[in-house]
């Protein structure tokens, strides 16, 4: 990321005439909307007088204060007034702050997002006592207003707070279960845990609709390929964050789940028609404002059928403003994907963009790589008239609507003894183990190769591919694989290979497959020309019972024809992993079915295995 440092002083402590009221006087004048935290958060509609409460501190905020409440930024370190020495450095170069106190004074920010690699989620205390910080930052500041505090804990191979925290499957494992039950659990259990650790806003679910099995950038995050089944696990995830006092959060608007460029490093372009929008990609969007969406995030993807401009979604006022607003009813928070992407600075610099997400119809501006540049060009959008006050107020009003119905002007403190109840408790690791059983799909298993047993395969090698595992999770996964059999009762050993075998690591492993009584293999994203399928065609000759599991994507299948055991977990976080192990034991039978359909390696019009396919024992 560019360095952000800037002489130039946007300091809003000294700016406007307006008295600072004390906290008392910012809770009386939103007297009674602390009563939204009774009732669900669908509840949208305020009495007049909760409006007028709102609308009375926007009257009172300076116009800088109110270009700060419409962004969203990361920030480096475990504490708000104290991080490490190493993140004062890369806040001084990319913000030109030590601290995130300083950001929010500076700024006045109207939210921050968490990442591990910010170090902001090292153990649920700090990061309920670093939320507990910046809440106090923003509350000691002249008009002070709470936060929105965010993050993006999708689960499975997304997920920002890991362990001691509960972990569940992903979205397509969730898609394999098919359980609106276990989605409303999931998100009812993740934003009690997100909520005691001060987090107010997740950046879930993922509303696409993985239709495109080369999906760079979605894949096993979506629910699946089938629009109804993902728009019910979409709409009952929802509730379960709510439930919760908890934001969530739909994404990618207009649908990013057929595209085969990542938008984190290229433009994606949707050519879907607009009827096939309708019956494809609008339908979760319409579940989840059916459902009272909190937030929903824009796509950086250029989707002529609904805007032939060339501009991204996010910068198209014909897709936010004219669909999701007018068509869909939408009058909730519309957030960017971050500004730092890609695929939203292909067209316009950085200094455009921001501006042009707010004229399309965008709430939140999320993560500008420079936040210097970002808030000046805002800031200036309004001093030289193409964007009103007005403009920005509705927006605002939009953003304080949420932190009310979250309870954040009653006290947005975190309360230790509540981690303490709360995260990753006993009860909570239970279901989420509950729920990966469920999602286990069995899609081959010729000659009754599964399930293994200690009596016949006592002795299991696990080899195969073993990437960087998801936020907070032990890892790898063969290691987790091993382990788990062997508390199974067989003698596992793992024997990592990696996700791009060489022909030594495939003669290690053929080798060590002599001394074993069964072989599993971990196979990860396969394709044609991979040395994955190398891996395996040279362990079946050694005649040993083999599986191979699939921690990924579930199209890996396809690429095996002679494999007689085939498993999809949908992803390699410990919970699924282990979930697996249980269906391979056969302590549990498989019950998922494939979210989406897997079509022949050799004829990709053909379909392999469908939509539900799955076998049991």
């Amino acid at each position: 990321m560019p360095d952000t440092s800037t002489g130039s002083d946007t300091s809003t402590g000294s700016t406007g005439n307006a008295a600072r009221p004390s906290r008392r006087a910012v809770l009386a004048a939103t007297a009674g909307l602390t009563a939204a935290l009774t009732v669900p958060a669908t509840a949208r509609a305020a009495a007049p007088a909760d409006e007028r409460g709102l609308r009375a501190l926007i009257s009172r905020m300076t116009l800088q204060e109110k270009v700060g409440q419409l962004f969203v930024m990361r920030v480096y370190g475990h504490s708000a007034t104290a991080p490490d020495q190493a993140d004062i450095d890369a806040n001084l170069k990319e913000i030109g702050v030590r601290t995130a106190a300083e950001l929010i004074a500076k700024y006045r920010v109207g939210g921050i997002i968490y990442f591990t690699w910010a170090h902001n989620t090292r153990d649920p205390h700090q990061i309920a006592d670093l939320s507990d910080g910046i809440q106090k930052a923003s509350l000691d500041q002249p008009r002070g207003l709470p936060v929105l505090i965010a993050t993006d804990q999708e689960h499975g191979a997304v997920c920002r707070v890991g362990k001691p925290a509960t972990l569940f499957p992903g979205a397509m494992a969730l898609g394999a279960g098919g359980s609106r039950a276990d989605a409303h659990t999931l998100g009812r259990i993740s934003g009690a845990e997100l909520r005691a650790m001060g987090i107010n806003q997740d950046y879930s679910p993922d509303a696409d609709v993985n239709v495109n099995p080369a999906n760079p950038i979605i894949g096993v995050r979506s629910f699946g390929a089938d629009p109804d089944a993902v728009a019910a696990l979409v709409a009952a995830e929802v509730k379960g964050y709510q439930a919760s006092r908890v934001a969530a959060t739909a994404k990618h608007f207009p649908g990013h789940g057929d595209t085969a460029t990542d938008s984190h490093t290229g433009f994606p372009v949707i050519t879907h028609s607009r009827e096939l929008w309708e019956k494809l990609d609008a339908v979760p969007f319409r579940a989840a404002v059916a459902a009272g969406i909190d937030c929903v995030m824009s796509a950086h993807i250029q989707f002529p059928a609904l805007d032939d401009s060339g501009d991204p979604a996010t910068l198209s006022q014909p897709v936010l403003t004219g669909i999701l607003r007018g068509e869909l009813g939408y009058d909730g928070v519309v957030i960017t994907d971050s500004l730092g992407m890609e695929g939203v600075r292909t067209k316009y610099g950085d200094d455009r963009v921001p501006v042009l997400a707010l004229k399309a119809g965008v709430d939140q501006l999320l993560n500008p790589p420079s936040l210097d540049v970002a808030w000046n060009a805002v800031l200036k959008a309004v001093q030289d008239g193409e964007l009103t006050e007005s403009r920005l107020d509705e927006s605002i009003l939009r953003i304080l609507r949420l932190k009310s119905g979250l309870g954040l002007f009653g006290d947005p403190r975190t309360d230790r003894s509540g981690v303490d109840r709360t995260v990753g408790t006993k009860a909570h690791l239970a279901a989420a183990d509950k729920i990966a059983e469920r999602t286990t799909t069995l899609l081959v298993n010729e000659d009754h190769v599964l399930p293994f047993s200690p009596r016949t395969e006592r002795r299991v090698l696990v080899v195969g591919a073993d990437p960087a595992s998801p936020s907070g999770t032990t890892g790898p996964p063969t290691a987790v694989l091993a382990a788990a059999l062997t508390e199974l009762g067989f003698t596992a050993t793992a024997l990592s290979t990696g996700t791009a075998p060489s022909a030594a690591a495939i003669a290690q492993a053929v080798a060590a497959a002599q001394d074993a009584d069964a072989v599993v293999v971990a196979t990860y994203n396969v394709t044609a020309a991979d040395s994955q399928r190398t891996l395996v065609e040279q362990l079946l000759p050694t005649g040993r019972p083999l599986a191979a599991l699939a921690i990924r994507n579930p199209y890996d299948v396809a690429q095996f024809p002679s494999v007689k055991a085939c498993l999809a977990s949908y992803g390699w976080t410990d919970v699924e992993v282990r979930a697996a192990a249980r269906v391979i034991a056969g302590r549990v039978a498989p019950r998922g079915r494939l979210p989406v359909p897997v079509q022949r390696a050799d004829d990709p019009t053909q379909v392999l295995y469908p939509i539900g396919h799955g076998l049991t024992y």
